[in-house]
């Protein structure tokens, strides 16, 4: 146990529970993204889907699911707090003139980023999951809440900037969470990048793609 606890405050014992989090994160949102395609095949799939996941494992599966996600996302948000608390302490008082040679734009918003994402999960969990801020919710028909909710044009717009928040956060965190389970080399290094590049467009693309096909009408 004494080992176990080390580990954890260790900056590379941090950083391991960060990138493995993240693997759990990332995987979920590809599933989310790819079973709200369904939104493009009609209402019968789209409902017939969220059928299946409620009563996946007798009912079971969904709150399995979802108990394995609320672990990984607080796991994930204190080794983020504490190793970013950590790194202002060792230099409290900063430099007097910063230059950002080896980060990237996306590192530098992580900090900005991530509360945009928990915000948007709470706001995203009300909206579409209890239907607690939707007006127009009715439980169970999936299709319906999810083309009204996005009628809303705050609704919409909140979401698009939650997606691109989410664009930085996915971009930079795959390409630490590959380097701190090993994959970094120079030989590799750009593969990571091209791998980076497109989980993160394909997610950003598909995901926007929802609200302004509904404002659109292409979905009705």
């Amino acid at each position: 146990m004494t080992t176990g606890v080390g580990f954890l405050r260790s900056t590379i014992g941090r950083k391991i529970v960060m990138a493995a989090t993240g693997v759990v994160l990332v995987g979920f949102v590809f599933v989310h993204m790819s079973g709200n395609l369904l939104i493009y095949v009609g209402p019968a799939a789209m409902n017939e889907y969220s059928e299946f996941l409620h009563h996946f494992l007798h009912g079971a599966g969904l709150w399995i699911a979802r108990s394995v996600l609320l672990v990984a996302v607080g796991l994930h948000i204190w080794a983020a707090t504490s190793l970013t608390l950590e790194s202002k302490a060792a230099r409290p008082e900063g430099y007097r003139m910063k230059e950002a040679r080896e980060s990237t734009y996306a590192s530098r918003t992580m900090v900005w980023s991530g509360p945009i994402l928990l915000l948007f999960i709470v706001y995203h969990l009300l909206h579409l999951t209890t239907g607690t801020v939707h007006p127009e919710f009715i439980p169970g028909d999936v299709y319906r809440n999810f083309i009204n909710g996005f009628k809303v044009l705050p609704t919409s717009l909140f979401y698009i900037l939650a997606m691109l928040a989410l664009g930085l956060h996915l971009y930079h965190g795959i390409w630490s969470m590959l380097q701190s389970l090993g994959l970094s080399h120079p030989r590799y290094n750009p593969i990571r990048k091209a791998l980076a590049v497109l989980i993160t467009l394909a997610v950003v693309g598909v995901n926007i793609s929802f609200p302004l096909a509904v404002l659109a009408g292409v979905l009705q």
